[in-house]
């Protein structure tokens, strides 16, 4: 008896945490009814770059050779927050440069969410934590173990690009119309 082929997921969407010194990234398909299916995570390490640009380099390229393998469609990447040391905050805007770049170079859209919807999207608040975080992309995904954080931070970006957009497409609304007012 041969098993019935896999269908075609609807879509596969890259969620990417970027970090000057970790990368996550997360790749899941969602099929015609919804469902959310696990394709591939990982942290990309950087760290041990001789430079900064380097690092940055090594972000493009290894998020592209990731783009080239599995051939999301869709990509959701975190936006910039403030932070408290505007040194770690421009590294941190710079990486995400170089992660945006590497997916807009392979023609694939990007839609930006911040670390609150992201909770809000995957733990049900916008305050959880980490942990809560972690626990929750791996019971939405079938995931067993734990979750190396920044890898489980891209996927949560992942599984909220996502629920956004079914969420748009039942009410009829176009991503590019929808603000959050707050």
């Amino acid at each position: 008896m041969t098993e019935s082929p896999i269908p075609h997921p609807e879509s596969r969407i890259l969620g990417i945490d970027p970090g000057s010194q970790r990368t996550g990234v997360g790749i899941i398909d969602v099929d015609a009814q919804g469902r959310l299916i696990h394709v591939f995570h990982t942290a990309l390490v950087v760290v041990g770059e001789a430079t900064f640009p380097l690092r940055l380099k090594r972000i493009f390229d290894e998020l592209g050779d990731i783009i080239a393998t599995h051939c999301p469609t869709e990509c959701g990447i975190e936006r910039v927050f403030m932070a408290r040391n505007a040194d770690s905050a421009l590294k941190l805007g710079q990486a995400r440069g170089a992660a945006i770049c590497a997916v807009v170079s392979r023609g694939v859209t990007v839609h930006e969410y911040a670390a609150t919807e992201v909770k809000q999207a995957v733990v049900g608040s916008g305050r959880g934590d980490k942990a809560q975080v972690q626990h929750m992309v791996g019971v939405l995904l079938g995931l067993r173990g734990p979750l190396q954080p920044d890898a489980a931070d891209a996927l949560a970006i992942a599984v909220t690009h996502a629920h956004t957009r079914a969420s748009l497409a039942r009410v009829g609304i176009p991503r590019s119309a929808w603000r959050r007012h707050r």
